[in-house]
């Protein structure tokens, strides 16, 4: 590729933004690796002078250095109850047309597919984790021409895909915003994804031959510093700075619509070339606008900074204290247990006393007329360190908004009804959480279906598990999405169990509200039913509704096109003449009837014959 004047200083350009981005993010980055240190169980460290993370040594051979670590239980169990949490994404139609309803339903099934083939919720999970140690997480929703099915093949005779949606997740240690008091994305002007490659998939990638050299990135190692007690020494993993061998440094830069831009501007560096340099290429903004293919999720919001706070940055002051607590109090047993010997000076040889000790059985030699060795008499354990250890306990439980209720009050006197309470109320410190994670899945959902509008220009297909479990295959393209409005469905929240969403079931089934006009439940809604109750469906049994549903759409289509359909002896006749009913109702049969007048005499003489057969079956 050959470079011109232009190139390099755009190149110098974007270089050097990167360079001042990566200064100004220094102390957030060492906050995020003392998280991560503490939650691995490096604990002894600490951020030195230059912002580096730093390990803080034994400052006597006897002293007391374990790892009490209570951060990474409490985080995996938030982690456990915010992954209970499936959110489960609607689509609203845009009008109360017929069309409308049937794009929005479309839409929905292109979302459920859409999670299925990329397995989004391990996705959540990942990124959920990032934001609960570091703080802050991100996802990026891109096109990726590779994937989808094939559909034709160039002048090379390789082939060439419809392209598919692309889901990743990116860690916070690959964003740098242009300012970091901007506190969501959309007030940021610009953002750059740097990430490391090898210079073997930037080949495959880019199609560039560039050479790679090694770059300096964050790894998992160990560390032995300072750690054990007196006669003994462990190991405890850390995260520290690594070299990945040779990789190269791809720099993309997104910048919002400008004057001069106004179709925003996205700018690509791998190593020194510059392999784009062009418009923003996805519209995911309102309006369709063109906008950045970030989704920021947040652990907890921290006002007037870009960057979330993750609850680890709160305990750590509290791990300091109960590891200094519990290793103090251990050092104490130890001079219990061991002993403190006095002896007059020359009366023995101190050495070997240095060396074995007073072992059971030792014959101590002491020089004749002076005072025998003899050991200080030492105090009992004091109830004080107890106490500090329970009162750091119950600091962890409320900080963390983690708490074991079965633990708590497990021989307490204290009634169901107030344990229940007790228990919302503590779920409440999740929720904030929890709430940033669904909107990013309401973000996500939205960024999928403006993508498909983008770019789905030809019939694709796609399959997903239907209601009753059977495999289901559709066509769409982008006519097919008319609204991108997301809402989430009621799924399980962070207080309530199985067992609880089970009791809420059967109270609907026992009050009748689940049944239809006949008093009884529908086939339909007793598969809903099990579905509710976690059971599945017990047989891969059609729900004849629905199939009496997609029979009647299908003679919409042939009645439309001119096509006389008759009507059979297994139709539901009621179902069918309110489906086709509505169909003529919507804009698109209104649209072809001005068109084609004879289309009315045709739907109503389709209708009239199931008319007919419903009076007889009567």
């Amino acid at each position: 590729m050959k470079k011109t004047i232009k190139d390099e200083q755009i190149v110098k350009e974007v270089k050097d933004d990167f360079a001042a981005r990566q200064m100004a993010r220094k102390p957030f980055e060492s906050q995020w690796l003392m998280n991560m240190n503490f939650y691995m169980g490096n604990q002894f460290c600490d951020i030195g002078y230059g912002g580096n993370v730093e390990e803080v040594d034994k400052q006597f051979f006897w002293q007391e250095r374990e790892i009490f670590n209570h951060i990474s239980p409490l985080v995996d169990v938030r982690l456990a109850k915010l992954g209970k949490i499936k959110p489960k994404t609607t689509v609203l139609p845009a009008t109360n047309d017929e069309k409308d309803i049937s794009a929005a339903k479309v839409s929905k099934k292109i979302i459920e597919s859409v999670t299925s083939k990329l397995d989004l919720n391990h996705k959540i999970i990942e990124a959920l984790q990032w934001s609960e140690i570091c703080g802050t997480s991100f996802y990026k929703v891109t096109w990726n021409p590779n994937e989808g099915q094939i559909i034709a093949q160039d002048a090379d005779k390789k082939p060439v895909r419809s392209g598919e949606v692309d889901i990743s997740v990116c860690s916070p240690f690959e964003i740098y915003p242009d300012s970091f008091t901007c506190e969501t994305l959309d007030s940021c002007q610009s953002i750059i994804h740097a990430r490391a490659i090898d210079a073997k998939k930037v080949a495959s990638d880019y199609g560039l031959q560039v050479e790679g050299e090694n770059l300096s990135i964050y790894s998992l190692d160990s560390t032995t510093v300072g750690f054990g007690g007196l006669g003994y020494s462990s190991a405890a993993p850390k995260i520290s700075k690594g070299i990945k061998q040779n990789s190269v440094l791809v720099l993309e830069r997104y910048e919002r619509p400008t004057k001069d831009y106004p179709f925003g501007r996205l700018t690509i560096v791998v190593g020194d070339n510059l392999v784009y340099d062009g418009e923003l290429p996805y519209k995911l903004g309102s309006d369709y606008e063109r906008d950045f293919p970030f989704v920021k999720q947040t652990s907890l919001n921290q006002v007037g900074s870009f960057w979330g706070v993750s609850v680890i940055d709160r305990l750590i002051p509290i791990q300091r204290a109960f590891n200094s607590v519990k290793n103090r109090k251990h050092e104490f047993m130890n001079r219990l247990t061991m002993g403190i010997l006095k002896v007059e000076d020359g009366s023995v040889d101190i050495e070997n006393l240095e060396d074995e000790g007073v072992c059971p059985g030792k014959i101590l030699v002491y020089r004749q007329g002076s005072t025998a060795p003899e050991f200080l008499e030492g105090d009992n354990v004091s109830s004080s360190f107890s106490d500090e250890e329970e009162k750091l306990l119950a600091e962890f439980r409320s900080i963390s908004g983690v708490k074991d209720f079965d633990y708590d009050y497990a021989s307490s006197n204290v009634s169901g009804v107030t344990l229940q309470l007790m228990l919302e109320q503590d779920e409440l410190r999740l929720n904030n959480t929890a709430e940033n994670m669904k909107r990013c899945v309401r973000k996500i959902a939205q960024d999928v279906l403006r993508l498909y509008k983008q770019f789905a220009l030809i019939p694709r297909l796609a399959r997903i598990v239907g209601d009753n479990g059977e495999i289901e295959l559709f066509y769409f393209n982008s006519n097919d999405i008319s609204s991108d409005d997301i809402s989430l469905e009621a799924t399980a929240e962070l207080g309530e169990s199985i067992t609880q969403r089970r009791q809420m079931v059967f109270d609907l089934i026992n009050a009748g509200l689940l049944n239809d006009n006949g008093n009884e439940m529908s086939d339909k809604m007793k598969v809903k039913a099990l579905e509710l109750l976690g059971l599945g469906v017990w047989e891969n049994a059609q729900d004849t509704n629905e199939l009496h549903i997609k029979k009647a759409d299908s003679e919409n289509v042939k009645l439309l096109g001119g096509k006389r359909v008759e009507a059979s002896q297994i139709d539901d006749h009621a179902l069918h003449i309110d489906r086709h009913i509505a169909f003529m109702l919507n804009g698109d049969y209104e649209k072809k009837l001005a068109v084609r007048p004879e289309l009315e005499s045709i739907f109503l003489a389709h209708i009239n014959k199931h008319k007919s057969m419903l009076k007889e079956q009567q």
